[in-house]
C-alpha cells in the first residue's frame, strides 16, 4: 500500500489561492491592454508607472523574467525623470523578481531611499530586505537595523511615528539578539557602542559599503551626479 502525503491545505484556502491568482491574471491583462492603447510617443512617465503594475502582477504569477523586463524598464524612467520614490518601488519589484541580478537591484534601491526623503515605510521595507538577506552574526543587518531607526526618527510624520519607532526599535532589539545573544538593554546599550552604532555619520558609510559590496561593479547610475542633485 503505498503512503498518501498528508495535506493540510483546506478546501477555502485551495479556492481563496484560485481566486487570487484569478484576480492577478485579470488585473494583468486589463494593464497590458493598458499599455499597448498608450501612444508611442507618449508621456514616458505614464508608460513607466504602467509597466511597474504590470511587473507587480507578473512577480504575482512568478513570471520573473517578464516582470524583470518591465520593472527595469519604468527604474530607468523614473531615474531619468528624477522620480527617486518610483524608482525605489521598481527597484523593489526588481528584487522580488528572484532574477540573478536581483541583489544588486536592492542594492541600487537602498542607495536611493537612504539618500532621498521618500516614504519612510518603502525605505524601512528595503532596508528590512538586507536584514532578511544578511547571515546572523554579520554586522551587515545592524547598520541596516539602525539606519531603520535613525529613518523612522527623521522622516516619519506626526501619524505614524510611534507605529514606526515601535517596529523599528523591535526590529533593532532581534537583530541585536540573533548577532550577539543580546537579551536586555543593557547590553543592548554595550553593543550599539561595541559596533560604533551610535554616530550616524558612521553607521551610513558603513551602509555605504553594505550596499557598494551587494552591488559590485555594475552601477546603473552615475552616484556622484546624483549626489550633487542633493541640497546642500
Amino acid at each position: 500500500m503505498s503512503e498518501q502525503k498528508m495535506s493540510f491545505a483546506t478546501p477555502f484556502m485551495a479556492s481563496a489561492a484560485e481566486e487570487s491568482r484569478e484576480f492577478i491574471e485579470a488585473h494583468l491583462q486589463r494593464k497590458q491592454k493598458e499599455l499597448q492603447q498608450l501612444p508611442p510617443n507618449g508621456d514616458p512617465m505614464e508608460r513607466a508607472r504602467v509597466q511597474l503594475e504590470i511587473a507587480e502582477a507578473q512577480v504575482g504569477l512568478n513570471q520573473g523574467a517578464q516582470a524583470w523586463i518591465n520593472a527595469r524598464a519604468a527604474f530607468q524612467v523614473f531615474l531619468d525623470h528624477e522620480d527617486w520614490e518610483m524608482a525605489v518601488r521598481a527597484a523593489d519589484v526588481l528584487y522580488q523578481t528572484g532574477q540573478p541580478a536581483a541583489l544588486p537591484a536592492l542594492g541600487h534601491g537602498v542607495w536611493l531611499a537612504v539618500t532621498f526623503p521618500i516614504d519612510p515605510n518603502l525605505t524601512l521595507q528595503m532596508l528590512s530586505y538586507i536584514i532578511d538577506e544578511t547571515p546572523p552574526d554579520a554586522d551587515g543587518a545592524a547598520v541596516a537595523a539602525v539606519t531603520a531607526r535613525y529613518i523612522a526618527d527623521l522622516r516619519a510624520s506626526e501619524e505614524d511615528y510611534e507605529n514606526l519607532e515601535f517596529l523599528t526599535r523591535q526590529q533593532l532589539v532581534q537583530v541585536a539578539e540573533r548577532h550577539s545573544n543580546v537579551g536586555n538593554q543593557e547590553e543592548l546599550d554595550a553593543w550599539l557602542d561595541r559596533l560604533e552604532l551610535r554616530d550616524p555619520e558612521v553607521f551610513l558609510k558603513r551602509l555605504g559599503l553594505v550596499v557598494g559590496a551587494i552591488v559590485g561593479e555594475e552601477w546603473w547610475f552615475d552616484r556622484d551626479a546624483i549626489r550633487a542633485k542633493l541640497p546642500d
